[in-house]
């Protein structure tokens, strides 16, 4: 358009062509959509890591919080050994407190146990199982997701217990009560407090003891005292 003197009006630094005005704001907008799409998919990223490291921690961390806490340190080869050392010429059920990757049980097993394992981290009873099914000993183990303290020990005659110095005294009452006189305790790295060991074997961390709770409880004392009562 012209003005009254003909001369074309030039457009001012301000002014701006509608098609430009519209252009501008739709590409505006199309990135600022891509930047929420990308944030969108790091916050997801981010919050699915950390979901991922809460479900793999959490079982391993509650245990550590708990007042006697039962940590998860895989057995040596010579502690494995020195606990079969210990089975020979044993027999009957067999229970692996505290049983980890399940290592002692699948090696008990292999020599003719029928082992079972209780362990409170859930990861680590389902990757036991793994291996006792990868090793062809699964029909013969068993392996449980659960507090020690709540389990009843009562029909097992052999007994394997990698424990920590501050729960061995109230485990030795615990066992004291529940196993039957022909029961045999096998302690790995650390004694029982008050019972004397009846077989050692092993050095330093990899040391065994093993308690037979007929001698640890006096049951043969008992016995001897009640059977002249029986006869008379």
């Amino acid at each position: 358009l012209s003005d009254a003197s003909g001369n074309t009006p030039c457009p001012s630094p301000g002014a701006m062509s509608p098609a430009l005005a519209k252009a501008i704001p739709r590409e505006g907008g199309e990135g600022g959509a891509r930047r929420s799409s990308w944030g969108l998919l790091v916050t997801a990223g981010v919050g699915g890591t950390l979901a991922a490291l809460y479900a793999v921690a959490t079982p391993f961390v509650t245990p550590a919080l708990r007042k006697v806490c039962l940590p998860f340190v895989p057995a040596t080869a010579a502690q494995i050994q020195n606990v079969l050392k210990m089975l020979e010429h044993r027999s009957g059920s067999l229970v692996d407190i505290g049983s980890g990757d399940g290592r002692i049980v699948i090696a008990a097993a292999k020599m003719g146990f029928q082992a079972v394992g209780y362990e409170l981290n859930p990861w680590l009873v389902w990757y036991s199982r793994y291996r006792a099914w990868r090793d062809g000993v699964h029909q013969n183990t068993k392996f449980y997701i659960s507090d020690l303290w709540k389990v009843s020990f009562s029909h097992y005659r052999n007994v394997v217990v990698f424990g920590v110095p501050q729960m061995m005294p109230q485990l030795e009452k615990k066992l004291e009560e529940e196993l039957e006189c022909n029961a045999r305790i096998i302690a790995c790295r650390f004694p029982f407090p008050c019972w004397i060991p009846d077989h050692t074997t092993g050095e330093g961390i990899d040391t065994v003891w093993a308690y037979d709770l007929k001698h640890s409880r006096g049951c043969e004392t008992k016995s001897l005292e009640i059977t002249p009562e029986t006869e008379s």
